[in-house]
Protein backbone atom coordinates (compact mmCIF):
# COMPACT_ATOMS: atom_id res chain seq x y z
CA UNK A 1 0.00 0.00 0.00
CA UNK A 2 1.15 3.54 -0.78
CA UNK A 3 0.28 5.88 2.10
CA UNK A 4 0.58 9.64 2.36
CA UNK A 5 1.18 10.80 5.94
CA UNK A 6 0.60 14.49 6.53
CA UNK A 7 2.49 15.81 9.53
CA UNK A 8 4.77 12.79 9.43
CA UNK A 9 7.66 14.70 11.03
CA UNK A 10 5.61 15.37 14.17
CA UNK A 11 5.29 13.32 17.34
CA UNK A 12 2.44 11.00 16.37
CA UNK A 13 2.97 11.21 12.61
CA UNK A 14 6.58 10.09 12.84
CA UNK A 15 5.59 7.08 14.93
CA UNK A 16 2.89 6.19 12.38
CA UNK A 17 5.37 6.56 9.52
CA UNK A 18 7.84 4.24 11.22
CA UNK A 19 5.16 1.61 11.84
CA UNK A 20 3.93 1.77 8.24
CA UNK A 21 7.45 1.54 6.81
CA UNK A 22 8.37 -1.33 9.11
CA UNK A 23 5.21 -3.09 7.95
CA UNK A 24 6.18 -2.85 4.29
CA UNK A 25 4.08 0.12 3.18
CA UNK A 26 5.54 2.73 0.86
CA UNK A 27 5.18 6.02 2.71
CA UNK A 28 5.32 9.61 1.54
CA UNK A 29 5.46 12.27 4.26
CA UNK A 30 4.23 15.81 3.66
CA UNK A 31 5.32 18.20 6.40
CA UNK A 32 6.37 21.86 6.39
CA UNK A 33 8.75 21.16 9.32
CA UNK A 34 7.44 24.21 11.18
CA UNK A 35 6.89 22.10 14.30
CA UNK A 36 8.16 18.69 13.29
CA UNK A 37 11.67 17.31 12.96
CA UNK A 38 13.30 16.19 9.74
CA UNK A 39 15.38 13.65 11.67
CA UNK A 40 12.21 12.02 13.04
CA UNK A 41 11.08 10.95 9.55
CA UNK A 42 11.82 7.28 8.87
CA UNK A 43 14.70 6.82 6.44
CA UNK A 44 12.58 4.59 4.21
CA UNK A 45 9.91 7.28 3.74
CA UNK A 46 9.95 9.96 1.06
CA UNK A 47 9.77 13.44 2.60
CA UNK A 48 8.09 16.28 0.70
CA UNK A 49 8.61 19.58 2.51
CA UNK A 50 5.37 21.43 1.83
CA UNK A 51 2.38 23.01 3.54
CA UNK A 52 -0.79 20.92 3.41
CA UNK A 53 -2.60 24.05 2.24
CA UNK A 54 -0.63 23.76 -1.02
CA UNK A 55 -3.28 21.77 -2.87
CA UNK A 56 -1.36 21.69 -6.13
CA UNK A 57 1.69 20.06 -4.53
CA UNK A 58 -0.50 17.62 -2.59
CA UNK A 59 -2.36 16.59 -5.74
CA UNK A 60 0.84 16.10 -7.72
CA UNK A 61 2.38 14.10 -4.86
CA UNK A 62 -0.62 11.80 -4.64
CA UNK A 63 -0.58 11.22 -8.38
CA UNK A 64 3.20 10.83 -8.73
CA UNK A 65 3.37 8.28 -5.90
CA UNK A 66 0.13 6.42 -6.73
CA UNK A 67 -1.18 7.05 -3.21
CA UNK A 68 -3.85 4.61 -2.00
CA UNK A 69 -4.71 6.19 1.35
CA UNK A 70 -4.00 9.20 3.57
CA UNK A 71 -3.23 9.44 7.28
CA UNK A 72 -3.90 13.06 8.19
CA UNK A 73 -2.04 14.30 11.28
CA UNK A 74 -0.93 17.77 10.14
CA UNK A 75 -2.48 20.37 12.45
CA UNK A 76 -1.76 22.93 15.12
CA UNK A 77 -2.67 21.47 18.50
CA UNK A 78 -2.10 23.88 21.40
CA UNK A 79 -5.39 24.76 23.05
CA UNK A 80 -4.09 27.95 24.65
CA UNK A 81 -2.57 29.12 21.39
CA UNK A 82 -5.85 28.41 19.61
CA UNK A 83 -7.62 30.78 22.03
CA UNK A 84 -5.05 33.50 21.33
CA UNK A 85 -4.89 32.93 17.56
CA UNK A 86 -8.18 31.36 16.45
CA UNK A 87 -7.92 32.51 12.83
CA UNK A 88 -4.54 30.77 12.50
CA UNK A 89 -6.05 27.50 13.76
CA UNK A 90 -8.98 27.67 11.38
CA UNK A 91 -6.66 28.53 8.51
CA UNK A 92 -4.21 25.68 9.17
CA UNK A 93 -6.43 22.95 10.62
CA UNK A 94 -9.59 23.47 8.62
CA UNK A 95 -8.06 25.05 5.52
CA UNK A 96 -5.33 22.42 5.45
CA UNK A 97 -7.84 19.59 5.76
CA UNK A 98 -9.98 21.06 2.99
CA UNK A 99 -6.85 21.13 0.83
CA UNK A 100 -6.14 17.47 1.62
CA UNK A 101 -9.69 16.46 0.68
CA UNK A 102 -9.59 18.53 -2.51
CA UNK A 103 -6.30 16.91 -3.53
CA UNK A 104 -7.67 13.44 -2.75
CA UNK A 105 -10.66 14.06 -5.01
CA UNK A 106 -8.43 15.35 -7.83
CA UNK A 107 -6.04 12.38 -7.51
CA UNK A 108 -8.85 9.83 -7.06
CA UNK A 109 -7.73 8.79 -3.57
CA UNK A 110 -10.69 7.73 -1.48
CA UNK A 111 -9.46 6.50 1.90
CA UNK A 112 -8.43 8.68 4.84
CA UNK A 113 -7.75 8.19 8.56
CA UNK A 114 -8.07 11.51 10.36
CA UNK A 115 -6.34 12.28 13.66
CA UNK A 116 -9.22 13.95 15.52
CA UNK A 117 -9.56 14.68 19.22
CA UNK A 118 -11.81 14.04 22.20
CA UNK A 119 -11.77 17.83 22.57
CA UNK A 120 -14.74 17.77 20.18
CA UNK A 121 -16.83 16.68 23.21
CA UNK A 122 -15.93 19.74 25.27
CA UNK A 123 -16.74 19.17 28.94
CA UNK A 124 -19.13 16.18 29.05
CA UNK A 125 -20.92 15.49 32.30
CA UNK A 126 -20.54 11.71 32.11
CA UNK A 127 -17.44 9.55 31.84
CA UNK A 128 -16.28 7.38 30.25
CA UNK A 129 -17.18 9.31 27.11
CA UNK A 130 -19.09 7.44 24.41
CA UNK A 131 -19.17 8.32 20.71
CA UNK A 132 -22.84 9.24 21.05
CA UNK A 133 -22.01 12.03 23.49
CA UNK A 134 -22.94 15.39 21.92
CA UNK A 135 -20.08 17.31 20.40
CA UNK A 136 -19.72 20.62 22.22
CA UNK A 137 -16.10 21.83 21.89
CA UNK A 138 -15.10 24.72 24.12
CA UNK A 139 -11.88 25.84 22.40
CA UNK A 140 -11.07 26.97 18.86
CA UNK A 141 -8.81 23.92 18.59
CA UNK A 142 -11.68 21.57 19.44
CA UNK A 143 -14.01 23.41 17.09
CA UNK A 144 -11.55 23.02 14.20
CA UNK A 145 -11.40 19.27 14.79
CA UNK A 146 -15.20 19.08 14.82
CA UNK A 147 -15.34 21.13 11.62
CA UNK A 148 -12.99 18.72 9.85
CA UNK A 149 -15.17 15.80 10.92
CA UNK A 150 -18.12 17.63 9.34
CA UNK A 151 -16.11 18.06 6.14
CA UNK A 152 -15.45 14.33 6.09
CA UNK A 153 -19.18 13.67 6.32
CA UNK A 154 -19.78 16.00 3.38
CA UNK A 155 -16.97 14.41 1.36
CA UNK A 156 -18.48 10.99 1.95
CA UNK A 157 -21.90 12.23 0.83
CA UNK A 158 -20.35 13.56 -2.38
CA UNK A 159 -18.32 10.42 -3.18
CA UNK A 160 -19.98 7.04 -2.58
CA UNK A 161 -16.62 5.22 -2.64
CA UNK A 162 -15.05 7.59 -0.10
CA UNK A 163 -13.96 6.01 3.21
CA UNK A 164 -13.12 7.95 6.35
CA UNK A 165 -12.31 7.17 9.96
CA UNK A 166 -11.87 9.90 12.56
CA UNK A 167 -10.01 8.77 15.68
CA UNK A 168 -10.72 10.77 18.83
CA UNK A 169 -8.30 10.67 21.74
CA UNK A 170 -7.06 12.77 24.62
CA UNK A 171 -3.50 12.68 25.92
CA UNK A 172 -1.00 10.82 23.77
CA UNK A 173 2.01 9.77 25.81
CA UNK A 174 5.15 7.68 25.85
CA UNK A 175 7.68 6.94 23.15
CA UNK A 176 8.36 4.30 20.54
CA UNK A 177 9.18 1.02 22.28
CA UNK A 178 12.32 0.63 20.14
CA UNK A 179 13.68 3.85 21.65
CA UNK A 180 14.22 5.42 18.23
CA UNK A 181 11.50 8.07 18.32
CA UNK A 182 10.35 10.33 21.12
CA UNK A 183 8.37 13.39 22.12
CA UNK A 184 10.14 16.72 21.59
CA UNK A 185 7.91 19.80 21.38
CA UNK A 186 8.96 23.44 21.49
CA UNK A 187 7.37 24.68 23.66
CA UNK A 188 6.55 21.53 25.62
CA UNK A 189 2.99 21.48 26.94
CA UNK A 190 2.38 17.78 27.66
CA UNK A 191 2.46 16.69 31.28
CA UNK A 192 4.74 13.63 31.16
CA UNK A 193 7.65 15.27 29.28
CA UNK A 194 7.28 18.37 31.45
CA UNK A 195 7.62 16.28 34.62
CA UNK A 196 10.56 14.40 33.09
CA UNK A 197 12.25 17.74 32.44
CA UNK A 198 11.89 18.46 36.15
CA UNK A 199 13.35 15.04 36.94
CA UNK A 200 16.55 15.80 35.01
CA UNK A 201 16.83 19.39 36.26
CA UNK A 202 15.74 21.16 33.09
CA UNK A 203 12.92 22.72 35.12
CA UNK A 204 12.92 23.85 38.73
CA UNK A 205 9.89 21.71 39.51
CA UNK A 206 6.31 21.26 38.37
CA UNK A 207 3.02 22.93 39.25
CA UNK A 208 -0.31 21.22 39.83
CA UNK A 209 -3.06 23.52 38.62
CA UNK A 210 -5.87 22.81 41.05
CA UNK A 211 -5.76 20.38 43.97
CA UNK A 212 -9.38 20.75 45.06
CA UNK A 213 -11.26 18.98 42.28
CA UNK A 214 -13.93 16.38 43.17
CA UNK A 215 -11.61 13.49 42.29
CA UNK A 216 -10.02 10.82 44.50
CA UNK A 217 -6.89 12.92 45.14
CA UNK A 218 -8.14 16.41 44.26
CA UNK A 219 -6.27 16.70 40.95
CA UNK A 220 -7.56 16.41 37.39
CA UNK A 221 -7.90 12.94 35.90
CA UNK A 222 -7.12 12.32 32.23
CA UNK A 223 -6.90 9.46 29.75
CA UNK A 224 -3.34 8.66 28.62
CA UNK A 225 -2.95 6.56 25.47
CA UNK A 226 0.50 5.29 24.55
CA UNK A 227 1.66 6.49 21.15
CA UNK A 228 2.37 2.91 19.99
CA UNK A 229 -1.21 1.93 20.85
CA UNK A 230 -2.49 4.98 19.03
CA UNK A 231 -0.54 4.05 15.92
CA UNK A 232 -1.91 0.50 16.16
CA UNK A 233 -5.41 1.97 15.88
CA UNK A 234 -4.53 4.11 12.86
CA UNK A 235 -3.02 1.14 11.06
CA UNK A 236 -6.01 -1.02 11.97
CA UNK A 237 -8.34 1.65 10.61
CA UNK A 238 -6.54 1.48 7.26
CA UNK A 239 -6.59 -2.30 7.22
CA UNK A 240 -10.30 -2.49 8.07
CA UNK A 241 -11.54 0.23 5.71
CA UNK A 242 -14.25 -0.36 3.12
CA UNK A 243 -15.82 1.91 0.52
CA UNK A 244 -18.45 4.11 2.11
CA UNK A 245 -17.12 3.84 5.68
CA UNK A 246 -18.02 6.88 7.77
CA UNK A 247 -17.02 6.44 11.39
CA UNK A 248 -15.71 8.33 14.40
CA UNK A 249 -14.14 6.19 17.12
CA UNK A 250 -12.78 6.97 20.58
CA UNK A 251 -9.35 5.74 21.62
CA UNK A 252 -8.63 5.46 25.32
CA UNK A 253 -7.86 2.99 28.06
CA UNK A 254 -11.30 3.35 29.63
CA UNK A 255 -10.03 5.02 32.79
CA UNK A 256 -7.77 7.89 33.75
CA UNK A 257 -4.75 8.88 35.79
CA UNK A 258 -4.58 11.99 37.94
CA UNK A 259 -1.94 14.69 37.67
CA UNK A 260 -0.57 13.61 41.03
CA UNK A 261 -0.43 9.95 39.90
CA UNK A 262 1.57 10.94 36.82
CA UNK A 263 4.04 12.92 38.94
CA UNK A 264 4.47 10.05 41.38
CA UNK A 265 4.96 7.61 38.48
CA UNK A 266 7.77 9.78 37.11
CA UNK A 267 9.41 9.83 40.54
CA UNK A 268 9.18 6.03 40.80
CA UNK A 269 10.52 5.38 37.30
CA UNK A 270 13.35 7.93 37.38
CA UNK A 271 14.24 7.75 41.07
CA UNK A 272 14.41 11.55 41.05
CA UNK A 273 12.97 14.04 43.50
CA UNK A 274 11.93 17.57 42.52
CA UNK A 275 9.69 20.34 43.86
CA UNK A 276 5.94 19.99 43.27
CA UNK A 277 3.93 23.19 43.73
CA UNK A 278 0.22 23.74 44.11
CA UNK A 279 -1.26 26.41 41.86
CA UNK A 280 -4.68 27.83 41.11
CA UNK A 281 -7.05 26.03 38.79
CA UNK A 282 -6.90 26.87 35.09
CA UNK A 283 -10.20 28.01 33.55
CA UNK A 284 -12.01 25.26 31.64
CA UNK A 285 -10.27 22.23 33.18
CA UNK A 286 -12.95 19.57 33.85
CA UNK A 287 -12.27 17.24 36.82
CA UNK A 288 -12.32 13.97 34.83
CA UNK A 289 -12.03 13.12 31.14
CA UNK A 290 -11.55 9.65 29.78
CA UNK A 291 -13.08 7.73 26.92
CA UNK A 292 -14.64 4.36 26.23
CA UNK A 293 -13.04 2.49 23.33
CA UNK A 294 -15.56 -0.32 23.05
CA UNK A 295 -16.56 0.72 19.54
CA UNK A 296 -12.93 0.74 18.39
CA UNK A 297 -12.57 -2.78 19.75
CA UNK A 298 -15.71 -3.93 17.96
CA UNK A 299 -14.86 -2.34 14.61
CA UNK A 300 -11.05 -2.48 14.56
CA UNK A 301 -10.21 -5.21 17.06
CA UNK A 302 -8.15 -2.57 18.89
CA UNK A 303 -7.19 -2.76 22.53
CA UNK A 304 -4.44 -0.73 24.23
CA UNK A 305 -1.42 -2.72 25.37
CA UNK A 306 -0.16 -0.01 27.73
CA UNK A 307 -2.59 0.45 30.62
CA UNK A 308 -0.07 1.14 33.40
CA UNK A 309 1.07 4.74 33.86
CA UNK A 310 4.48 3.48 35.01
CA UNK A 311 4.90 1.52 31.78
CA UNK A 312 3.95 4.55 29.70
CA UNK A 313 6.33 6.80 31.63
CA UNK A 314 9.13 4.22 31.35
CA UNK A 315 9.16 4.42 27.54
CA UNK A 316 9.24 8.23 27.69
CA UNK A 317 12.05 8.11 30.25
CA UNK A 318 14.09 5.65 28.17
CA UNK A 319 14.05 8.05 25.23
CA UNK A 320 14.62 11.13 27.39
CA UNK A 321 17.75 9.74 29.04
CA UNK A 322 19.17 8.01 25.94
CA UNK A 323 18.33 10.57 23.25
CA UNK A 324 16.71 13.57 24.86
CA UNK A 325 15.88 15.66 21.82
CA UNK A 326 16.09 15.74 18.05
CA UNK A 327 19.05 17.30 16.33
CA UNK A 328 16.96 19.66 14.20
Amino acid sequence: MNVLVTGGAGYIGSHATKRLCDGGARVVVVDDLSRGHRSAVHKAATLIVADVRDTETLTATMRDHSIDAVMHFAALSLVGESVEQPALYWHVNVGGSASVLQAMAAADVHQIVFSSSCSVYGEPSDVPILEGCPRAPVSPYGRTKAAVEDMLIDAGNARPDFSWTALRYFNVAGCDSDGVLGEDHIPETHLIPIVLQAAVGERDGVSIFGCDYPTFDGTCVRDYVHVDDLVDAHVAALANAHDGDARALNLGIGSGFSVRQVIEAVKRVTGAEFPVRQAARRPGDPPELYASSQLAYEQLGWRPRYTSIDAIVQTAWDWKRNVGSYSD
